[in-house]
């Protein structure tokens, strides 16, 4: 498969992802009634002071440049993560889809906490049962999309 290809499917597939990823999550807020998650938005914080430059704006105007940000950099890493699955489709299809979506679901996880924890932002070990099922989960859900994606993409080549 050529490089443009796999990116393109990647692409494609990472989107899938990251679309089942919010929706899971956003079913989860709206049944357990929880908040956002304020990771995203101070993971921007921690970015832009590391790199002095500061987000532009006070008050609610900042905080809004925030928040868009941080779902900005969540989409990045999907789509990312999608782009890695692209190239490991043709490993990822010969292995049953359950599978192959739970470790790039799993893949999908350590690529946006391993990031939150190496910032201090967050410590997995202290995780309570309900904190981990609502990572867990609509980052299986992504994966189990990419590799359905990816499936998809590839039946009809």
């Amino acid at each position: 498969m050529g490089m443009l290809r796999a990116v393109g499917r990647g692409l494609a597939a990472g989107a899938a992802g990251t679309t089942a990823l919010n929706a899971a999550t956003y079913l989860d807020m709206a049944v357990r009634a929880r908040p956002a998650s304020e990771m995203p938005a101070k993971a921007i914080d921690l970015i832009a002071d590391k790199a002095d430059r500061p987000i532009p704006g006070e008050g609610a105007h900042q905080d809004n440049r925030r928040e868009a940000l941080g779902a900005l950099m969540g989409i990045a890493t999907g789509l990312g993560v999608g782009v890695v699955a692209g190239f490991a489709g043709p490993i990822l299809t010969r292995l049953p889809p359950m599978m192959s979506g739970l470790l790039v679901g799993a893949g999908a996880m350590a690529a946006s906490d391993v990031p939150m924890a190496s910032l201090g932002l967050t410590d997995p070990e202290r995780w309570t049962v309900p904190d981990w099922v609502s990572d867990a989960v609509p980052h299986a859900a992504y994966g189990v999309a990419v590799v359905a994606t990816l499936r998809a993409l590839r039946d009809r080549s």
